[in-house]
């Protein structure tokens, strides 16, 4: 595999930079909302007398799953938990002789390679697991597989190391050792085995690039290092703001990536045009270079929220959490469509198959993450809990994604969301 073409990272100096700044989603989201508002969308319309009821809805969910309403934050470690199994406890058992920056790599390599493994598994799939007979389909059964195939050593080349996913091993990994991993076979088939082998062997040539340039282990683990580290000092910091979090991922995945959008020669990733984004990024401020596109980032947000607690558990305070926003997918947006706030004005157009470029779709999105800014603050009015008790990482969970799959069950036998996208799995 040839190097990456050079210029594919966005550096804080780089004219797209804005793109990167989750300020940037949250005022062009709020554009396209305020477009729709004026009802010149032909896509959309918005009923707000519907959010109350989606709030109820939401509040009363995050109660019964949370009755101490102690929530912990939307993360891929709620996927590591199925059964009630203290699988935390087993990995952190496993690494008692390692050093807490050591059990912080490890947990970053972990977290790293089982988001990127969980695209959609299709709804037959199912993985089964041994000692505990737990039989889990779509995110709990990627996670956990993902977690066994982690602490067996899959994703590692070091000898008597394996907790841990380097370079080498990631650069090796084809379709049939992920086959092996979801006990995929004719009877129980899991689909996209060759994109996740592909997604996993550019992250392992992307990170041997970087270690090549830092002098860091060529891990996942490195984002930690880089993240902790002072630029200046080169001291290790103990608080962190998560936007810098992102901003770390979106620096050093920008490249592996097999689909987005491209600007100026630069692939950009989940970042799409729609008519009424405007220029504006934060502050008031405008952008000339980035006007009319809208950035998402919705899978890197995704493992920048995986990627708290590991930070914490490493003794690394994470500040400014709702930096972040809501996430733009099925759960979130579904939520808010099967709960009539978004409604479609022909609603022909949700038995379409869509793409993630479609103005559709992007619509609907930039709905979803603006909405979910006003959803969280009613529910926390619901619960009694202030934003800082209730940041919107713990919304989410408590939350806006188990409530859209509770309703998209309520509403479609197949649990499947009110519209169709035809999607790699590295934007959904």
């Amino acid at each position: 595999m040839s190097d990456f073409p050079s210029g594919l990272v966005i550096e804080r100096s780089h004219p797209l930079h804005k793109l990167n700044d989750p300020a940037t989603i949250r005022v062009r989201c709020g554009a396209i909302l305020a477009a729709v508002e004026r009802g010149v969308s032909m896509h959309f319309a918005l009923d707000r007398s519907a959010l109350p009821a989606v709030a109820d809805r939401v509040a009363a969910l995050t109660l019964k799953r949370f009755p101490d309403l102690k929530i912990p934050f939307h993360s891929r470690w709620r996927h590591f938990e199925p059964g009630g199994v203290d699988r935390k406890g087993e990995m952190d058992a496993l690494m008692q002789g390692l050093g807490t920056m050591e059990q912080a790599r490890a947990r970053f390599d972990l977290t790293v390679v089982s988001v990127l493994l969980d695209a959609g598994a299709g709804g037959s799939w199912a993985y089964t697991e041994a000692g505990t007979g737990l039989q889990l389909g779509r995110s709990e059964g990627l996670g956990v597989a993902s977690f066994r195939a982690f602490l067996a050593g899959t994703f590692s080349s070091t000898p008597g190391q394996p907790l841990r996913a380097d370079a080498s091993a990631l650069q090796k990994m084809d379709a049939s050792q992920l086959r092996a991993v979801f006990q995929s076979s004719p009877s129980n088939p899991i689909v996209g085995l060759d994109g996740r082998a592909s997604l996993l062997a550019r992250l392992g040539q992307v990170l041997q690039q970087e270690a090549q340039h830092s002098g860091l282990q060529a891990r996942p683990g490195l984002m930690f290092d880089r993240i902790v580290t002072d630029a200046a000092t080169g001291q290790t910091r103990s608080t962190v703001e998560a936007a810098d979090v992102l901003g770390e991922l979106l620096r050093t995945l920008a490249p592996i990536w097999p689909s987005g959008s491209v600007i100026k020669g630069v692939p950009v990733g989940d970042v799409w045009p729609h008519r009424w984004a405007g220029n504006l990024v934060a502050d008031g401020r405008t952008d000339a270079v980035t006007a009319g596109w809208v950035p998402f980032h919705k899978l890197s947000q995704w493992l920048s929220y995986s990627l708290l607690e590991p930070l914490q558990w490493a003794g690394v305070q994470v500040t400014g959490l709702d930096a972040l926003t809501g996430l733009p997918e099925y759960r979130n947006g579904g939520l808010l469509l099967d709960g009539g706030v978004i409604r479609a004005r022909d609603a022909r157009l949700l038995d379409r198959q869509w793409t993630p470029q479609d103005e559709f779709i992007v619509e609907w999105r930039a709905l979803t993450v603006a909405l979910l800014d006003e959803l969280a603050v009613l529910v926390r009015q619901r619960l009694g809990k202030t934003a800082q008790e209730l940041p919107l990482a713990c919304v989410l969970e408590g939350g806006t994604w188990a409530a859209g799959r509770e309703l998209a069950k309520e509403r479609r036998a197949d649990g499947g969301p009110p519209l169709k996208i035809t999607s790699d799995g590295t934007i959904f």
